[in-house]
């Protein structure tokens, strides 16, 4: 498990590709075998998603789109058996207190707390109903984001089941977490979309984004009140969209693997999504220049980069960090707008260093007996958190750190400087780029100490979680080597007195949270 070497990644990828076609099948079998009668009542079309699943290319199975829509369905049928056992429940009060901290550890990622325990806490009252409206609300969701996979597919389907007619309800409204743009459906599995026509978006303005999607045996419509928009046809054996089709923005592509660019989020002041509108042309370029520089500062990092991140969306968002989730493997947000071009590079290759860790842990254990307990200090959120978020920052930061390390080293030289000014960066980016390395160099050393303290002395560490430890502590004393020339000049630059406060506040929290003293949890 070398972290810098891309094949034995690759083999991990076509791994996880038939593990995720594996559950899909299972999840399938189980909606069969013992929930049909919930399936009825949902109305999940359980034979379309048997159809579906043996359409679909081995591929997409790693990809942010499939895998996100296979792990809700994992998440419908582990709900379902939530709702069956809690009809059947005799004490509900203690299936609520042990649902409730199930879901703080399966759920850390989704909104479903929200919808399960509105309170905040193991709230029994309602529960049961509050269980089967999340199943209704996935069944939908799944539903109809699966009907545009393959819209020839679905229709070949119905054909197939003899039926007329299949209606599905459905929504044009923004989707923040796939960065879709309201009056628009996302369609195949490469982020493309059809732009609805004026009518039909004025139409959906005023019924709130609640459409139904009408499947026939020759076409797919959208029908809004009394508005019926034909949508895609099957014409001979071609299909044909009727609303206008935008294919995928290509940012960069290698050997024919495009990295895509979706809408951009656009945040309130609140720091909440509000709406999504197109990119614009300059945050595109900024991104290809920014995949550019990592290319010719760091090739190791490229190499990880295209092979990790599929899809970029970017964010306006002021004060809002870069973010992507477990179950979207490959899609990045990236805040475009609140940052410079320096802190683009440092997203791009964070959020994929993210990307990295998921993936690995989809094949390994590497921590156990955690807890979920926070009682490790995040030198960057300044805060206590599990051993599963130390053990993501330092990987992510230790990735960060390399990446300043051969940034500055790139930047040096008779050539440095045009380089730089060539990637959309400044000589003062340049100090600030050893400054950070130094800066993260400092706390990625704080917490690898709390991750060998979990390890020799709580056990938590698995012996995979200790080769990872290991080799980051390896990466993270070349880097240390390398850099001890930064050190001086960042001392003497504008930035020495902000990197002598952080080592301070480092000093003080060891001493504050020193090395922890766990008291057992008996289960």
């Amino acid at each position: 498990m070398h972290l810098f070497d891309p094949q034995p990644l690759i083999t991990l990828q076509h791994e996880f590709r038939l593990s995720m076609r594996r559950l899909y099948a299972d999840l399938c079998r189980e909606l069969h075998a013992d929930y049909v009668d919930l399936s009825r009542e949902l109305k999940l079309p359980t034979s379309f998603f048997d159809r579906l699943r043996s359409e679909l290319p081995l591929e997409c199975y790693s990809r942010w789109k499939v895998v996100g829509w296979v792990e809700t369905l994992n998440d419908l049928v582990y709900l379902l058996d939530v709702y069956r056992q809690l009809i059947r429940e005799q004490d509900r009060s203690a299936f609520a207190s042990q649902f409730f901290d199930e879901c703080r550890e399966k759920f850390f990622e989704h909104g479903y707390m929200d919808d399960l325990f509105p309170s905040g806490r193991p709230q029994v009252r309602g529960l049961e109903k509050r269980v089967l409206a999340l199943c209704r609300r996935l069944t939908q969701e799944l539903t109809e984001e699966s009907l545009w996979f393959d819209p020839s597919g679905t229709v070949q389907w119905l054909c197939q089941r003899k039926l007329t007619q299949w209606e599905v309800s459905g929504s044009l409204s923004d989707n923040f977490e796939r960065g879709e743009q309201a009056g628009t459906l996302s369609v195949d599995l490469t982020g493309a979309w059809c732009q609805a026509p004026d009518e039909v978006r004025r139409a959906v303005r005023q019924s709130a984004g609640r459409v139904v999607v009408r499947v026939e045996p020759a076409r797919i419509s959208l029908k809004i009140g009394k508005t019926v928009s034909p949508v895609w046809s099957r014409d001979g054996g071609q299909g044909q969209w009727h609303w206008a089709y935008v294919p995928s923005v290509v940012a960069i592509q290698r050997q024919g693997v495009p990295v895509t660019v979706g809408p951009m989020l656009v945040y309130g002041n609140d720091r909440q999504p509000k709406t999504v509108k197109p990119t614009d042309t300059k945050q595109i370029d900024r991104i290809t220049r920014a995949w550019e520089t990592i290319q010719l500062a760091w090739p190791e990092g490229y190499d990880l980069l295209m092979l990790l991140t599929d899809r970029i969306i970017p964010l306006q968002a002021k004060g809002v960090v870069s973010f992507s989730y477990r179950h979207r493997p490959g899609l990045s947000f990236i805040n475009c707008f609140d940052r410079g071009n320096l802190d683009l590079i440092d997203d791009l290759v964070h959020e994929n260093s993210h990307h990295h860790l998921n993936l690995l842990l989809r094949k390994h254990v590497m921590y156990r007996g955690d807890h979920n307990q926070q009682i490790f200090y995040s030198p960057w959120r300044r805060s206590l958190r599990p051993l599963r978020g130390i053990l993501h920052a330092t990987f992510t930061f230790t990735m960060g750190a390399l990446l300043f390390e051969r940034l500055s080293s790139w930047g040096v030289g008779r050539h440095g400087g045009a380089a730089w000014k060539r990637a959309g960066l400044t000589m003062r980016d340049l100090q600030r780029a050893r400054f950070r390395c130094l800066e993260e160099l400092a706390s990625v050393r704080y917490s690898l100490q709390d991750l060998h303290y979990a390890d020799h002395h709580l056990g938590w560490l698995t012996g995979s979680g200790r080769r990872v430890v290991g080799q980051l502590t390896d990466v993270i004393d070349r880097v240390e080597r390398n850099s001890k020339r930064m050190a001086r000049d960042i001392d003497r630059s504008p930035f020495g007195p902000a990197l002598r406060k952080h080592l301070k506040e480092l000093q003080r929290a060891r001493h504050a949270y020193g090395p922890m003293r766990v008291t057992p949890v008996t289960s």
